[in-house]
Protein backbone atom coordinates (compact mmCIF):
# COMPACT_ATOMS: atom_id res chain seq x y z
CA UNK A 1 0.00 0.00 0.00
CA UNK A 2 0.98 3.59 -0.57
CA UNK A 3 2.80 5.65 2.05
CA UNK A 4 1.34 9.11 2.66
CA UNK A 5 4.14 10.71 4.71
CA UNK A 6 4.67 13.66 2.28
CA UNK A 7 0.93 14.39 2.08
CA UNK A 8 0.54 14.06 5.86
CA UNK A 9 3.32 16.58 6.43
CA UNK A 10 1.54 19.15 4.24
CA UNK A 11 -1.99 18.44 5.47
CA UNK A 12 -3.90 20.80 7.78
CA UNK A 13 -4.95 20.02 11.28
CA UNK A 14 -8.71 20.05 11.73
CA UNK A 15 -8.39 23.35 13.59
CA UNK A 16 -6.54 24.92 10.63
CA UNK A 17 -9.15 23.55 8.23
CA UNK A 18 -11.91 25.07 10.39
CA UNK A 19 -10.14 28.41 10.57
CA UNK A 20 -10.04 28.53 6.75
CA UNK A 21 -13.64 27.43 6.25
CA UNK A 22 -15.12 30.91 5.93
CA UNK A 23 -18.91 31.06 5.81
CA UNK A 24 -19.20 27.36 6.67
CA UNK A 25 -17.29 27.72 9.95
CA UNK A 26 -20.37 27.91 12.24
CA UNK A 27 -21.82 24.66 10.88
CA UNK A 28 -18.55 22.72 11.19
CA UNK A 29 -17.75 24.14 14.62
CA UNK A 30 -21.28 23.49 15.86
CA UNK A 31 -21.21 19.85 14.78
CA UNK A 32 -17.74 19.42 16.30
CA UNK A 33 -19.01 20.75 19.64
CA UNK A 34 -22.08 18.47 19.53
CA UNK A 35 -20.05 15.34 18.81
CA UNK A 36 -20.45 12.54 21.30
CA UNK A 37 -19.35 8.94 20.91
CA UNK A 38 -20.16 5.64 22.51
CA UNK A 39 -18.00 4.66 25.48
CA UNK A 40 -16.50 1.75 23.55
CA UNK A 41 -15.04 4.01 20.87
CA UNK A 42 -12.07 5.19 22.92
CA UNK A 43 -11.06 1.71 23.94
CA UNK A 44 -11.12 -0.21 20.67
CA UNK A 45 -7.80 0.91 19.21
CA UNK A 46 -5.93 -1.18 21.76
CA UNK A 47 -3.04 1.26 21.80
CA UNK A 48 -2.50 1.17 18.03
CA UNK A 49 -1.38 4.38 16.36
CA UNK A 50 -3.84 5.42 13.66
CA UNK A 51 -3.84 8.41 11.34
CA UNK A 52 -6.80 9.61 9.31
CA UNK A 53 -6.02 11.69 6.22
CA UNK A 54 -9.26 13.31 5.09
CA UNK A 55 -10.00 14.67 1.63
CA UNK A 56 -12.74 17.28 1.98
CA UNK A 57 -14.05 20.73 1.16
CA UNK A 58 -15.91 22.90 3.65
CA UNK A 59 -18.97 23.30 1.38
CA UNK A 60 -19.69 19.56 1.29
CA UNK A 61 -22.73 18.49 3.30
CA UNK A 62 -21.54 14.90 3.67
CA UNK A 63 -18.16 16.11 4.93
CA UNK A 64 -19.71 18.51 7.44
CA UNK A 65 -21.92 15.71 8.77
CA UNK A 66 -19.12 13.18 9.27
CA UNK A 67 -15.69 14.75 9.64
CA UNK A 68 -16.40 16.89 12.76
CA UNK A 69 -17.38 13.68 14.58
CA UNK A 70 -14.19 11.90 13.50
CA UNK A 71 -12.12 14.98 14.36
CA UNK A 72 -13.59 15.22 17.84
CA UNK A 73 -13.12 11.48 18.37
CA UNK A 74 -9.46 11.70 17.33
CA UNK A 75 -8.94 14.70 19.63
CA UNK A 76 -9.94 12.66 22.68
CA UNK A 77 -8.60 9.24 21.70
CA UNK A 78 -4.91 8.63 22.48
CA UNK A 79 -2.78 7.53 19.53
CA UNK A 80 -5.23 8.67 16.84
CA UNK A 81 -4.69 11.75 14.67
CA UNK A 82 -6.58 13.45 11.85
CA UNK A 83 -5.44 15.83 9.15
CA UNK A 84 -7.28 17.35 6.20
CA UNK A 85 -6.37 18.12 2.60
CA UNK A 86 -8.64 20.03 0.26
CA UNK A 87 -10.00 18.01 -2.63
CA UNK A 88 -9.70 20.75 -5.24
CA UNK A 89 -6.05 21.42 -4.36
CA UNK A 90 -5.13 17.72 -4.41
CA UNK A 91 -6.82 16.23 -7.46
CA UNK A 92 -3.98 13.74 -8.03
CA UNK A 93 -4.79 12.19 -4.65
CA UNK A 94 -8.55 12.58 -5.02
CA UNK A 95 -8.51 10.80 -8.35
CA UNK A 96 -7.23 7.63 -6.63
CA UNK A 97 -10.53 7.42 -4.70
CA UNK A 98 -13.28 8.12 -7.21
CA UNK A 99 -16.81 6.98 -6.41
CA UNK A 100 -18.60 5.75 -9.52
CA UNK A 101 -16.23 7.94 -11.53
CA UNK A 102 -16.87 11.13 -9.54
CA UNK A 103 -14.80 13.11 -7.06
CA UNK A 104 -17.22 12.53 -4.18
CA UNK A 105 -16.11 13.58 -0.73
CA UNK A 106 -15.28 13.13 2.03
CA UNK A 107 -12.73 10.38 1.69
CA UNK A 108 -10.92 9.18 4.81
CA UNK A 109 -7.63 7.45 4.06
CA UNK A 110 -6.81 5.26 7.05
CA UNK A 111 -3.07 5.14 7.77
CA UNK A 112 -0.97 3.14 10.20
CA UNK A 113 1.77 4.48 12.48
CA UNK A 114 4.18 4.67 9.51
CA UNK A 115 1.61 6.55 7.40
CA UNK A 116 1.08 3.55 5.13
CA UNK A 117 -2.44 3.13 3.82
CA UNK A 118 -4.62 0.49 5.44
CA UNK A 119 -7.68 1.34 3.34
CA UNK A 120 -10.14 4.15 2.79
CA UNK A 121 -13.70 5.14 3.61
CA UNK A 122 -16.22 7.42 1.94
CA UNK A 123 -18.00 9.36 0.78
CA UNK A 124 -20.91 8.24 2.99
CA UNK A 125 -21.72 5.42 5.38
CA UNK A 126 -22.56 2.31 3.31
CA UNK A 127 -26.21 2.15 4.32
CA UNK A 128 -26.81 5.82 3.49
CA UNK A 129 -24.85 5.62 0.25
CA UNK A 130 -26.94 2.67 -0.88
CA UNK A 131 -30.16 4.51 -0.01
CA UNK A 132 -29.02 7.61 -1.96
CA UNK A 133 -28.03 5.51 -4.97
CA UNK A 134 -31.39 3.69 -4.88
CA UNK A 135 -33.42 6.92 -4.67
CA UNK A 136 -31.44 9.60 -6.51
CA UNK A 137 -33.45 9.15 -9.71
CA UNK A 138 -36.86 8.83 -8.02
CA UNK A 139 -36.71 11.54 -5.34
CA UNK A 140 -36.06 15.16 -6.39
CA UNK A 141 -32.75 16.56 -5.09
CA UNK A 142 -34.62 19.19 -3.05
CA UNK A 143 -36.33 16.36 -1.13
CA UNK A 144 -33.43 13.88 -1.11
CA UNK A 145 -30.88 15.96 0.78
CA UNK A 146 -33.15 16.91 3.71
CA UNK A 147 -33.68 13.16 4.23
CA UNK A 148 -29.90 12.60 4.08
CA UNK A 149 -29.41 15.31 6.74
CA UNK A 150 -32.04 13.65 8.96
CA UNK A 151 -30.20 10.33 8.64
CA UNK A 152 -26.96 11.99 9.72
CA UNK A 153 -28.70 13.74 12.65
CA UNK A 154 -30.11 10.43 13.92
CA UNK A 155 -26.81 8.59 13.43
CA UNK A 156 -24.61 11.21 15.14
CA UNK A 157 -21.45 10.00 13.38
CA UNK A 158 -21.54 6.51 14.90
CA UNK A 159 -21.82 4.55 11.64
CA UNK A 160 -18.95 6.50 10.11
CA UNK A 161 -16.82 5.79 13.17
CA UNK A 162 -17.66 2.07 13.06
CA UNK A 163 -16.85 1.79 9.36
CA UNK A 164 -13.55 3.67 9.69
CA UNK A 165 -12.57 1.48 12.65
CA UNK A 166 -13.41 -1.65 10.66
CA UNK A 167 -10.91 -0.50 8.04
CA UNK A 168 -8.30 0.49 10.63
CA UNK A 169 -8.49 -2.58 12.83
CA UNK A 170 -9.68 -5.22 10.38
CA UNK A 171 -10.71 -8.53 11.86
CA UNK A 172 -9.58 -7.48 15.34
CA UNK A 173 -12.45 -4.95 15.45
CA UNK A 174 -15.60 -6.50 16.80
CA UNK A 175 -18.52 -4.19 16.07
CA UNK A 176 -20.19 -3.28 19.37
CA UNK A 177 -23.98 -3.31 19.56
CA UNK A 178 -25.62 -0.72 17.33
CA UNK A 179 -26.97 2.53 18.71
CA UNK A 180 -30.38 1.89 17.17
Amino acid sequence: MRNYAPEWAKAMTFEDFLAKSGTHFPLWEGLYKLARFPDWSQLVTGGRILNLLVIAEDWCGDASNTIPFLAHWTAVTPGVSLRVIRRDENLEIMDRYLTNGSRSIPIVIVLDENLAELGHWGPRPRELQQWVMDHRTTIPKAELYPQVRKWYARDKGETTLREVLQIALGESFVTPASHS
